[in-house]
């Protein structure tokens, strides 16, 4: 069953339940994955991968609000971000441990050849095609710089 499909399912789900905060983060995601299939140069169709791109994308910035309104103390909004970031990464593939983070990005980095942190460029390169949708971008990031001192 595609995304869409499903979630449309979850917001009459969501209708029903009169469940606001859910009901605010599909169609959110219902929105974008319109954008996505109406965009210039689009066929009307988006991947699997698009789809987690998409989500991600939406999650990222829910985390970064989240993150701004709880610096200016506005905890009334940052809930607001908090509940829909919940519903989102309900539809994200399940994250890596860092552990397994880890494990995956020393394989890559013997794979790549890197010895220095002057190498990161091309970990990072291999290391986001090979887990996306599986790590956050800050993640994979922060353990690259910690691997490679």
């Amino acid at each position: 069953m595609s995304l869409e499909t499903n979630i449309n399912a979850e917001i009459k789900t969501a209708m029903l339940g009169k469940k606001e905060a859910d009901l605010r983060a599909l169609r959110a995601i219902k929105a974008a994955i319109l954008l996505a299939k109406t965009a210039e140069g689009g066929n009307g169709e988006i991947t699997e991968a698009d789809e987690t791109k998409l989500l991600q994308k939406l999650a990222k910035q829910r985390r970064d609000s989240l993150e701004i309104f709880r610096q200016q103390n506005r905890e009334d909004l940052a809930v607001k971000e908090e509940e829909e970031l919940v519903v989102i990464e309900r539809f994200l593939p399940k994250q890596m441990t860092e552990a397994e983070l880890k494990a995956a990005l020393t394989d890559i980095i013997a794979s790549v050849g890197a010895a220095s942190p002057a190498d990161m460029g091309k970990v990072m390169g291999a290391a986001t095609k090979q887990l996306a949708g599986k790590a956050d971008g800050k993640a994979i990031s922060a353990m690259v710089k910690e691997l490679l001192k």
